[in-house]
């Protein structure tokens, strides 16, 4: 029987079987039949006549999940109770909580929490500020803020269903470094009133997190809000990917024996993480890189109506190269992709330097599947969990506000970004590094602590650390 191809996920058929009608084994062997993976069985209750059992399944889509449903429900003795895909069952009543600190198991632990004894410390933060970070969850609480317009790949789906993203990152904060978060998602498109609310709420926080706020408005968002907090302010999606992207090109570059200097790079899809991208890898060094957007080539001669891509093509593109991608990536040693799928082709590749680097991070599907380049690139690095070499923004995002939060610094600088991607890439070592590895997992327990000790000397050297260096404890 003919199943589908391509991602995996787990569903569970709880069934009820008559005992005298069906087996077990006949079930594994439906199930099997239509492309199915057992992964797990549980018995939830037994009698002497039937069973219910959980039979959790390893399937590629809903598709092929209702035909093993179906084909379970033909058999003689079995009825399909119901089927429940794992990750909807994660999200049941979403995924963080709110827990206190202190147990209030008496009138003496409540009047120390709240009324009258809080007043002792209102006053105090009353007459000097700062205190709030020595007294409130704003020494160690991120704001994860979204309206919904650009979320994964999913484009403009609001604010409600951003939220399963917003709160998968308030996880990752807490559980890779430890940072309190919370997800806030915005009912309005406005960036005047974004960047107002947001403002309005940033005295509970320690810092911002953007995320997932459509191009061009996130540029104009996050730029307001950094001249007009005193806290930090970082879009991930521009500066989380741009950061990991320069860790894993560091290293890559080892391997081919390029310098930073001498390279041509081509970044196909110029929006905030194609400029965000080009950037950070213009202050690392590179001087001959070329932006592509589905127009062609960006350059200084032609006039554009975005003042984003006018800032970008003074910036770029030295030599005044034009035409399509196809065009300019001839003999260019790196590809940068944050665009969409199938856009480069293995005749581009073909025509790169020798020992091309290709980073096509464009999810779920990258800009040129990984077997078809693998032939003729020497590293290949794309966005997927699945593959080699995954750029992902977890490697930056916990371990930069972990760093920034512990120094009390005023704004996340470009030199905290330069030292968080060196970090990241100096967790590989030369006898680990290779094609295959040139980035580090994400579960790897040494990126967050290097990044964060990167990130705080630059705060330091750079003089946006507020706390003592001296007296750390001191706020």
């Amino acid at each position: 029987m003919s199943v589908p191809s391509g991602a995996t996920t787990y569903m569970i058929f709880r069934l009820q079987i008559d005992k005298e009608l069906t087996s077990l084994g006949d079930i594994a062997a439906t199930i099997e039949k239509t492309g199915g993976d057992i992964v797990g069985i549980d018995v939830i209750s037994s009698g002497r006549t039937s069973t219910v059992r959980d039979i959790t399944v390893n399937v590629f889509d809903q598709t092929h999940s209702q035909l093993i449903g179906e084909s379970l429900q033909s058999l003689s003795g079995v009825k399909v109770i119901h089927v429940s895909d794992r990750t909807f069952l994660v999200h049941l009543g979403g995924k963080i909580e709110i827990n206190s600190k202190i147990p209030v198991k008496n009138r003496d632990d409540l009047s120390r929490v709240y009324t009258p004894g809080v007043a002792q410390i209102c006053t105090a933060i009353a007459e000097e500020p700062s205190k709030a970070y020595l007294l409130t969850i704003k020494r160690n609480m991120i704001a994860v803020v979204s309206d919904g317009t650009a979320v994964l790949g999913l484009g403009d789906i609001g604010p409600l269903a951003a939220m399963p993203v917003m709160e998968g990152k308030a996880m990752l904060f807490k559980q890779f470094a430890g940072v309190d978060a919370f997800p806030i998602c915005l009912d309005t498109k406005d960036p005047d009133e974004i960047v107002s609310i947001i403002k309005a709420i940033a005295p509970a926080f320690g810092g911002i997190n953007l995320e997932d706020i459509s191009s061009p408005r996130c540029f104009e968002i996050e730029e307001r809000l950094k001249r007009e907090l005193d806290i930090p302010v970082f879009h991930d999606d521009q500066h989380g990917t741009a950061v990991v992207l320069l860790a894993g090109l560091l290293n890559a570059l080892k391997i081919t024996g390029k310098q930073m200097s001498d390279i041509k790079v081509v970044v196909n899809g110029i929006g905030a993480a194609g400029i965000a991208c080009s950037k950070m890898l213009l202050a690392a060094g590179v001087r001959n890189l070329i932006g592509v957007d589905r127009y062609g080539a960006i350059n200084r001669n032609t006039q554009y109506d975005n003042a984003h891509w006018t800032e970008f093509a003074q910036m770029t593109n030295p030599n005044l190269e034009a035409g399509s991608l196809s065009d300019v990536i001839q003999h260019a040693d790196v590809f940068i992709g944050v665009s969409a799928p199938n856009i480069l082709t293995v005749n581009d590749v073909r025509s790169m330097a020798r020992d091309p680097i290709v980073f096509a991070m464009a999810n779920p599907m990258p800009e040129i599947d990984p077997e078809l380049a693998k032939p003729y690139v020497r590293v290949m690095a794309t966005g997927r969990s699945d593959k080699p070499n995954q750029i992902n923004n977890v490697l930056c995002f916990p371990g930069i506000f972990r760093g920034a939060l512990d120094c009390r610094a005023s704004e996340i600088n470009e030199e905290m970004k330069l030292a968080a991607a060196q970090a990241i890439a100096s967790v590989v070592t030369d006898e680990e590094l290779n094609e295959t590895y040139i980035i580090p997992s994400v579960f790897n327990q040494k990126v967050v602590e290097k990044v964060r000790e990167a990130v705080v000397e630059a705060a330091y050297r750079t003089g946006v650390a507020r706390k003592s260096m001296r007296d750390p404890n001191k706020e």
